[in-house]
């Protein structure tokens, strides 16, 4: 038994996928399932601000795709977005403010269901939560989970489309952010009913240093029954 660290891979299907937009571009990603099994819930991650180094390997999004489907049985689906560059490769397109983006969203939607995968979260950081507040309420999202929501784009009409959606929506929100503290997000949550805010003691904007609290969250939204996560693998071995 070994700790889990922050460059701990452990075991999973890992493979390259392309999702491809209405408006015809190829989005660069990676799907990572659990080995051996079935997943029992998947979630597609929304990047952070490509204009600011945001793409499909900051370090959550990685993180997550390393960990989650062994600990979790939860599949993970990280893409860039389009014009947007990691180690992985180039999205094709250009940027475009979060505007052109709800193709990319509805292609992560669309290659999910074509897998199939059960129950998708949306899962957005910064950037990737307003494109899940604005263009992610499909009838095939379970839940939507809000990472450092910066709440520039989104507007009281999305929010209250989530908030009549009944969906379940969770803001997790650092103490310290750039953008939006935890005080003020209670108050612009509130317009959905049914928000959760959990606000994250010492955290900033990128959640540096946080990455264990911040998995487990999401794991408590998707997979109640695998969390809090294990901190050393295998699991449940001395």
């Amino acid at each position: 038994m070994a700790d889990i660290r922050a460059n701990t891979v452990l075991p999973a299907d890992r493979r390259p996928v392309t999702l491809f937009t209405a408006d015809r571009l190829k989005l660069v990603g990676e799907l990572a399932v659990p080995l051996g099994a079935a997943a029992s819930a998947c979630v597609i991650f929304l990047h952070p601000l490509p204009t600011q180094g945001g793409m499909m390997d900051s370090h959550l999004l990685r993180k997550a795709a390393w960990r989650l489907p062994a600990l979790a049985g939860i599949a993970v689906l990280r893409f860039n977005t389009r014009g947007t560059r990691s180690a992985l490769g180039t999205s094709e397109g250009s940027f475009d403010g979060g505007d052109g983006e709800r193709l990319d969203v509805a292609a992560a939607l669309d290659l999910v269901e074509h897998e199939p995968l059960p129950q998708p979260w949306l899962v957005g950081w910064s950037f990737g939560s307003e494109l899940g507040l604005r263009h992610g309420l499909d009838p095939s999202v379970t839940g939507l989970i809000l990472l450092a929501p910066p709440l520039r784009q989104a507007t009281s009409t999305d929010l209250r489309a989530w908030g009549a959606s009944g969906k379940p929506v969770v803001a997790i929100v650092p103490e310290f952010d750039d953008y939006l503290r935890p005080p003020e997000a209670r108050k612009r949550f509130a317009e959905i009913g049914q928000a959760e805010v959990v606000e994250v003691p010492g955290a900033k904007h990128l959640f540096v240093g946080y990455t264990e609290r911040v998995l487990d969250e999401i794991v408590r939204c998707v997979q109640p029954t695998a969390y809090p996560l294990p901190r050393s693998w295998p699991p449940g071995q001395s």
